[in-house]
């Protein structure tokens, strides 16, 4: 046999399974082994001698429509059924069933594999199999095509049993058996009928081992679905925006990949007009619409409600089960939280096993967690029964068994993990103006408090708006409960970075508190303290120390002066002030607040060691290391001891020393210690909590600082992308974690990546925090030197002056940003040849770089150097020289013989005094 040429059994046909009688009549068989039939001689006749025209059938459509992401499934289809020309091959082999979830396209695969292929077959006939009464009609159709003189006047059982009879003397004919229902139907013909190929397609999976092999069809990828889409929605013609195509990749998503459901989306969006967005939006109702020539009986819910019916008529729990499921998250539902449906195991599995043929549900490998299709969710989700009070019950249901699964009164057990998917799905599927119940309140609850309690406030967001939803109708808009919801949704907004929506919402907590609990009310206390922290996280400074200053003086006069909330306050305005670059203020009440705890709650209390770990840091960021080493090394030693190696505060206490270890340039002892920190925090939090994803972004920066460009870009970027997904596109911590990766692109000459990540990291942080928050402005300083460094001085000056005088207005004249800013923007003058601008703004920046920071501090000795830099190049040596001499001693003293900067400095003193020897 050759490629081109179907497998006939050998070189003789083996003749009809038949018996003469009496001349005049022929016993026959239909093929489903049901009936003896007997056929008149004449007809017998006629079955061994009518030929077919080669290539005909009854494909029931055209191949010319749009067939993609099928190529390599319909090569493997044909290299099966032909074996690649054995003319030994077997019957199994010469016998294939494509199968796969009702839309995926097993017909479509079918049907073009048939017309592919027609020519190198005597005959191509599509025989519907759903039920073994349609395929004897198909059969009988056949008769009826192939020998109308005798067919038109015999019954449907003694056609079909005329047509096994011709397919038996006329070897060479490929049957597509669509839709088998029972795999069992197929096996009588397969044994009468061996001399052709068989091509079967059904949603069902399992029944098959014994009849033939199978090919599983899987779902398009997403990038075919998404052209595949546009296509249709379209035209050939038109090019996707990137907003269409966004809009296209997401609704491709929702339908799940699913060839049938993007051809019957396509075909409504090409004919209405609407947009890919609205489709989605109406997603659960238009899967039942036919347009633009899909047939009516052939959409995904009609299709699927067929099959739901041969599920029920099996087992009639198995769909109760299945409805209850699309209310959870579609994939990893842990079999144990379906046991209360179904407590005998044993009867659970046979549920699961009435869905799984049919490919409603997925297991995974271990079969311990089931999957369902997203569209079969939105399906079913739609057309779900609705109780008296407008609630679907198959969503009761669901809650019911997360109910049942919440650890009892544990907010910190792993469990957890595997059931938040589920609670978040069925808090997304809320119905508005329908409060839970307060069981489920009472779960929503517990879930926000285990994502507390694991950093992950923004991940509670849609359970905390429930729960405030709730209050609200329940309790009503002032009662302390509900106050007390708002306040905690505020500080949710906040921890994801959506200050946009915290900082009102804080506002009128706040207001409320006042009205309904009094000014000085602990909880009106904490409100007022909260805010201002909202404040300081959008940098409004001016609006957040003066809060915190006015917070602090109530708590002292309400509770006193060393209640513990009066000292968390103290420690809030202590950061605020060090936030603004006051370190004149900040230090000292650090230092007091420090000795306040020290006495109140002793020496380790994890608020004492906070406290201490919050002086060390000021005391860094005066560059005052000598002070600031020393206290972080004995604060982690405390930690350890008090709260255990691997506990969260130990873990930050780690991170700050390795930063400070860093800031020194002893990158021996900080990288070592910067990757022991990721690799506990990946192991006790989990390798996408957000401390972790700070632990990996905090030692590809310390990459970066040795010039180790090739481990710290990839960690960036594996970090930017994890940052994306867990916190979402404009988090403050994706922000930050753009910027560092830009910074590491300009690090590597890589300025043009660089400067297109800078730029849309810069307009990220207007849009989410303003124009004038301390990270716009470092950002916008960033771009501006990248701007620089690639010469356009025509962007990057203006761009520098812009961004100094909104320091100076929002920060201060000496704030540390505001001082960079300035040393930039005179070199950047430098660059363009204007000493004159350059070198008094160098002048003044080192001036007030020594009044605010100190003589020794790193970033004044590198304010020093620039100075003498800038001395250099307008050719005064007389006072380059000294000057770079003074800061080389310095380095020495402060950051050590081997410091990076110590080493740049040393070299260019060299070079300045070669010139000067050469003058």
């Amino acid at each position: 046999m050759t490629d081109n040429q179907p497998e006939k059994g050998g070189s003789q046909a083996t003749g009809p399974r038949s018996m003469a009688v009496g001349g005049s009549v022929c016993v026959a068989v239909t093929g489903d082994g049901a009936q003896v039939v007997m056929l008149p001689a004449e007809a017998v006749r006629w079955a061994q001698e009518v030929d077919a025209p080669q290539g005909a059938g009854n494909l029931p459509g055209s191949a010319s429509g749009i067939f993609v992401g099928r190529k390599d499934e319909l090569a493997e289809l044909h290299r099966l059924l032909t074996d690649q020309g054995n003319a030994t091959i077997t019957q199994a082999s010469r016998t294939r069933v494509i199968h796969g979830l009702g839309g995926v396209g097993k017909s479509t695969l079918a049907l073009h594999y048939a017309h592919k292929h027609r020519r190198t077959y005597k005959l191509v006939w599509w025989i519907n199999a759903d039920r073994t009464e349609q395929i004897t009609a198909s059969l009988a159709t056949l008769a009826t095509r192939l020998c109308p003189q005798w067919a038109t006047t015999a019954g449907a059982q003694e056609r079909a049993a005329w047509a096994i009879l011709w397919l038996q003397w006329h070897p060479g004919w490929l049957l597509v058996f669509d839709n088998v229902e029972n795999p069992d139907d197929l096996g009588h013909y397969l044994g009468a009928l061996p001399d052709g190929h068989h091509l079967a397609t059904s949603r069902i999976a399992t029944g098959w081992h014994a009849i033939a092999p199978t090919l599983p069809l899987g779902l398009l990828d997403a990038d075919t679905a998404v052209s595949l889409l546009g296509t249709l929605a379209f035209g050939d013609e038109q090019t996707l925006t990137p907003e269409q195509r966004q809009d296209a990749a997401a609704l491709a998503a929702e339908l799940g990949y699913l060839p049938l459901a993007l051809e019957q989306a396509g075909a409504y969006l090409f004919e209405t007009g609407t947009s890919l967005a609205e489709y989605r939006g109406l997603l659960g109702q238009v899967m039942d619409t036919a347009a633009g020539g899909i047939d009516p009986e052939r959409t995904i819910a009609r299709i699927w409600r067929h099959t739901l019916t041969a599920i029920e008529d099996r087992n009639p729990l198995a769909v109760r089960l299945l409805n209850t499921m699309v209310w959870l998250a579609p994939d990893n539902i842990p079999r144990t939280l379906l046991t209360p449906f179904s407590p005998e195991p044993l009867a659970l599995g046979e549920t699961l096993g009435a869905l799984h043929p049919y490919n409603m549900i997925s297991y995974s490998a271990d079969r311990q967690n089931v999957s369902v299709h997203r569209l079969v969710r939105n399906v079913l989700r739609h057309q779900a029964t609705i109780d008296a009070d407008g609630r679907p019950v198959s969503r009761e249901e669901a809650e019911r068994l997360i109910r049942q699964a919440v650890p009892d009164e544990d907010t910190h057990s792993p469990q957890w993990e595997q059931l938040l998917p589920h609670v978040l799905a069925l808090a997304e599927s809320a119905l508005p103006n329908s409060p839970a119940s307060s069981e489920t309140d009472d779960t929503y609850q517990a879930a926000a408090l285990y994502l507390h309690h694991q950093g992950r406030d923004a991940h509670a967001i849609p359970l905390l708006e429930l729960i405030l939803d709730r209050c609200e109708q329940v309790l009503g808009d002032t009662h302390p409960n509900t106050l007390n919801s708002r306040n905690n949704l505020a500080n949710a907004y906040r921890s994801a970075g959506d200050l946009q929506r915290a900082i009102p919402l804080h506002e009128a907590t706040l207001a409320q508190y006042e009205q309904v609990l009094g000014d000085t009310h602990p909880n009106t206390l904490d409100g007022r303290n909260n805010l201002a922290h909202a404040y300081e996280s959008a940098g409004d400074l001016q609006r957040a120390i003066p809060l915190y200053e006015a917070t602090l003086a109530q708590y002292e006069q309400v509770l006193g002066d060393t209640h513990p909330n009066t000292l968390n306050s103290r420690n809030n305005l202590a950061n605020a002030y060090e936030s603004a670059g006051d370190l004149q203020r900040a230090i000292p009440l650090h230092e007091a607040t420090l000795a306040q705890y020290e006495q109140v709650l002793g020496d380790t209390h994890p608020n004492t060691l906070n406290s201490r770990n919050n002086l060390a840091h000021a005391y860094r960021s005066a560059g005052d290391l000598q002070r600031a080493i020393p206290l972080h090394e004995a604060t982690l030693a405390q930690y350890k001891q008090a709260l255990g190696d691997t506990h969260p505060d130990t873990l930050a206490s780690r991170e700050y020393l390795a930063s400070a270890y860093k800031s020194v340039g002893d990158l021996q002892r900080a990288i070592p210690l910067f990757k022991a920190t990721l690799t506990q925090r990946e192991q006790v939090l989990g390798v996408t909590h957000p401390d972790t994803l700070a632990s990996r972004n905090d030692l590809a920066n310390a990459y970066r600082s040795a010039g180790d460009l090739q481990r710290a870009i990839p960690l960036l970027e594996t970090t930017l992308a994890q940052h994306e997904q867990v916190l979402g596109d404009t988090h403050l911590g994706t922000l930050t974690s753009r910027k560092y990766l830009a910074d590491a692109y300009r690090s590597a000459g890589d300025l043009q990546r660089a400067i297109l990540l800078l730029e849309t990291t810069l307009a990220q942080f207007e849009q989410v925090l303003g124009f004038a928050n301390p990270n716009t402005l470092i950002t916008r300083n960033s771009l501006a030197d990248a701007y620089n460094s690639v010469g356009d001085l025509q962007q990057a000056i203006p761009m520098f002056e812009v961004t100094l005088s909104q320091c100076e207005q929002v920060l201060g004249d000496t704030h540390p940003i505001t001082l960079a800013t300035r040393n930039d923007l005179a070199k950047s003058y430098l660059s363009a040849g204007d000493s004159q601008r350059a070198i008094p703004l160098f002048e003044a920046a080192l001036t007030q770089g020594e009044q605010v920071r100190g003589v020794t501090h790193p970033d004044t000795l590198a304010s020093r150097n620039n100075l003498a830099a800038a001395y250099r190049s307008a050719g005064d040596l007389q006072r380059a020289i000294p000057l770079y001499e003074a800061t080389l001693t310095q380095c020495e003293q402060v950051l050590g013989d081997t410091h990076p900067n110590t080493l740049a400095t040393r070299k260019i003193l060299a070079a300045a005094r070669a010139a000067s020897e050469s003058v």
